[in-house]
């Protein structure tokens, strides 16, 4: 499973494989820069123990314990011939003041300079000094002969001279960046070798947690019997049981509250269902008493009309829940459904109708009916006139429809009412303890729109009033608007 686009450089695999591939960095610097240093701490070793010990040797060899008398200088040739002869090394001789000064080599004659320090110090014993010269390394040395004898008149005729030699070192130079481009290779090739293993130690790792996250995917969108496959028994072994764990208690929660829903459906679409008979009588009898009758009688029927329209009222939500509501489609003419609607409550001269008088829909007429009775009996009870119905064709989504907009000249909704005015019994005026309305009329007008594919939505107009705006598509066979 690869990662999304957008995640595959900042997703867990790509962090766990880099965080993986720095400490291997770090690790292989490490390793190159000690292996480095030890390198090039014996190869300049080696290299300066066989310059120095080649010259001491020398010196050893060529220079007896007593010298002739007045050879220094023919002595000193020899011995810078000999030191010399080395490729890459350069050789000079000088003598031995008496009076215990230092003598230099002549410019020129070494690949380096020496100074009257590095020559005090090579009367007293041998030394020497790495030194760059324009890019190059070299090693100069420097040593004198002490274990000879001398006349005690004329000691200056067999003092043995100085000499100083500068070696190439070129060649450890040339093995020292070779080694350092090995060391550069082998350090590529291990990180990349490292990333390769960690993007597959990652890519092992997340994939129990890929088949979590899919797993609660799944779960969360109602699938409530996904499991996953527990292996071995590590943290995330421990994980996945406890996922498995919690996804059977939601299950087994769900399903408890599912089956309690159903059941508080159930009891209340009886109990409406027992109620419609005797209600239908106590109708009857109360319009026969309330002719004639008292305000008490009176009071009794409008209670008694008031129960009924609960029933029927909390009937029809009770279709809704349960799926078995159906819708009768028939061809409508909008402005006849609209007039019909209001002619059959009394409210033409109460509310103004506007709209094209051919616009035909396929719809449900009695639920159409029921939507706008409800909307626009909220309008004659809450708002002020005047009320307004506007009808005519809209489009939403490509899909050919019609909205009808009932409007009102009132206070309109408050903000806390907007969010929820479609729950059902939710009320206007929810502190008055009584109200002519079940708070049941406008869930049941949404229910309605959204059993066509429509839409039924709430507002405020700018000049004030509630507004609500019907929306529902007009189906196939539609007439002309």
């Amino acid at each position: 499973m690869s990662e999304p686009g957008g995640r595959w450089f900042t997703g867990l695999r790509m962090r766990m494989a880099a965080a993986f591939t720095a400490v291997a960095l770090l690790a292989a610097v490490l390793a190159s820069g000690l292996s480095y240093v030890l390198f090039r701490r014996v190869m300049l070793q080696r290299s300066q123990e066989a310059v120095v010990t080649d010259v001491t040797g020398t010196l050893a060899r060529q220079v007896p314990a007593e010298l002739p008398p007045d050879v220094t200088g023919l002595f000193g040739k020899h011995l810078a011939e000999i030191l010399g002869s080395v490729p890459g090394r350069r050789a000079a001789a000088v003598p031995v003041p008496l009076d215990g000064g230092v003598s230099l080599p002549p410019r020129g004659a070494l690949d380096v300079p020496v100074t009257r320090e590095f020559a005090r110090r090579a009367l007293r014993r041998t030394v020497f000094q790495r030194i760059v010269r324009g890019g190059t390394p070299y090693l100069l040395v420097g040593a004198r002969v002490t274990g000879y004898a001398t006349t005690a008149d004329e000691p200056w005729r067999m003092t043995p001279p100085m000499v100083f030699v500068s070696a190439d070192l070129s060649r450890e130079a040339a093995d020292l960046r070779l080694f350092t481009r090995t060391l550069l290779i082998a350090d590529a090739l291990a990180v990349a070798a490292a990333a390769g293993f960690a993007l597959l130690a990652a890519r092992g790792v997340l994939r129990p947690v890929r088949r979590l996250g899919a797993a609660a995917r799944a779960l969360g969108a109602g699938d409530l019997e996904t499991r996953v496959q527990v292996k071995g028994d590590d943290e995330l072994a421990d994980l996945a049981r406890t996922f498995n764990g919690t996804a059977e208690a939601l299950e087994r929660m769900v399903t408890d509250l599912r089956a309690m829903e159903a059941a508080s459906r159930r009891f209340v679409a009886d109990v409406s269902h027992e109620l419609r008979t005797p209600l239908t009588s106590m109708l009857a009898m109360s319009d026969v008493l309330a002719e004639d009758g008292d305000d008490a009688a009176r009071l009794v029927a409008t209670e008694t009309r008031r129960l009924g329209r609960l029933v029927e009222h909390l009937i029809e939500v009770s279709r809704f829940d349960s799926g078995a509501a159906a819708l009768v489609l028939d061809e409508v003419n909008v402005a006849d459904a609209a007039g019909g609607t209001l002619d059959a409550r009394g409210w033409t001269d109460r509310v103004t109708v506007d709209g094209p008088a051919g616009l035909t829909a396929r719809l449900d007429p009695r639920r159409l009916d029921v939507v706008l009775a409800n909307l626009v009996g909220n309008a004659l009870e809450h708002g002020r006139p005047p009320v307004s119905v506007r009808f005519g064709p809209a489009e939403r989504a490509g899909a050919a429809g019609v909205e009808i907009v009932v409007a009102d000249e009132g206070p309109g909704l408050p903000g806390d009412l907007l969010p929820v005015v479609f729950d059902r019994f939710v009320k206007a005026e929810a502190a008055r303890s009584r109200s002519d309305g079940s708070g049941l009329g406008l869930s049941i007008a949404r229910e309605n729109a959204a059993l066509h594919g429509g839409t039924l939505e709430a507002a405020n107009g700018p000049g004030g009033g509630a507004v609500f705006t019907l929306w529902l598509p007009r189906g196939e066979g539609a007439g002309p608007s």
